[in-house]
């Protein structure tokens, strides 16, 4: 039985599992969950899905949406944030874990730091101050999104068509991507900054799509099952858009997949400042708010 084989087992079995525990779930809330707006999720969280298969995160998308319409208990946002994620980021990895011949080496080594970063990691970077996060990799991001402009423009080599990595880049790739999946755990999406790291280190762009899919995908079985087993999250929205988010991922990875090289460069570098961008949004909202408090008390 070969790997690929061996990661589409666990991710099918993973995928059932989360769907009986949803599904359970909601047969114990959907009285109390009755008026939630389903058919306006469902297209909140299919059109973020669409947008994060494109590398776009999807989290911001729908805070957004659901705050805006108040359709989403805050206390339950986190849990059905991630509960939305599963079936979506499953659907993602298995459609790209067959269309992008990636080093299986790489591949695992990469999940594989992504789960230990969310579960050892997790307890480091849980700690630290989460404005200082936000403005560090705001900058960051930034920073790298310039460095990918000035490679489209011709300005000095980046990027590359590999599609594995070897010795001092994988060290490098292990560690960023156990870096990035400890950041999950406080609100910051994987996907830019493991499409900024596999960019830089001379890889493919589209090899990050199915190494980023497959990282986040093996993350939200755990942290979407706590939740669920916490019942801190709305089921009937999490259930509207595990319908919609995976049609959403089907329709975007078609586009992913047909687009060349040079255009995919150009995705990448978009989402890259535009994550970015979002981060400094975060960090400014947040420190409003803090001073506004500060003022009221």
């Amino acid at each position: 039985m070969t790997i690929l084989m061996l990661l589409q087992i666990g991710l099918s079995i993973g995928g059932a599992i989360f769907i009986f525990m949803l599904v359970k779930a909601w047969c114990e809330k959907r009285t109390s969950e009755k008026s939630t707006n389903v058919m306006a999720i469902g297209a909140i969280g299919g059109f973020a899905n669409f947008c994060d298969t494109l590398g776009v995160g999807s989290f911001a998308i729908k805070t957004a949406g659901y705050k805006q319409f108040n359709l989403v208990d805050d206390k339950d946002l986190p849990g059905t944030l991630n509960a939305q994620a599963a079936l979506a980021t499953v659907a993602q990895a298995l459609i790209f874990l067959t269309a992008v011949e990636v080093d299986m080496t790489t591949m695992v080594s990469l999940i594989v730091a992504a789960c230990l970063g969310a579960t050892i990691g997790a307890r480091i970077v849980s700690g630290l101050d989460r404005q200082m996060i936000r403005l560090i990799m705001g900058c960051a991001l930034m920073i790298v999104a310039l460095l990918m402009l000035a490679g489209r423009l011709e300005l000095f080599p980046l990027g590359g068509t590999e599609l594995g990595l070897s010795g001092t880049k994988l060290a490098i790739a292990i560690v960023g991507n156990f870096i990035f999946g400890a950041l999950m755990t406080v609100g910051i999406g994987l996907y830019a900054p493991c499409m900024t790291m596999i960019y830089l280190l001379g890889m493919n762009p589209i090899a990050a799509f199915p190494i980023m899919m497959c990282s986040c995908a093996f993350l939200c079985f755990f942290s979407a099952g706590s939740f669920i087993q916490r019942k801190a999250l709305n089921t009937r929205a999490a259930l509207s858009v595990a319908i919609t988010g995976p049609i959403a991922v089907l329709i975007a990875a078609f586009i992913v997949k047909s687009l060349d090289l040079d255009t995919l460069a150009w995705l990448v570098t978009f989402v890259v400042l535009y994550t970015s961008i979002t981060m400094f949004r975060s960090w400014s909202n947040s420190r409003n708010q803090s001073h506004a408090q500060t003022a009221i008390d």
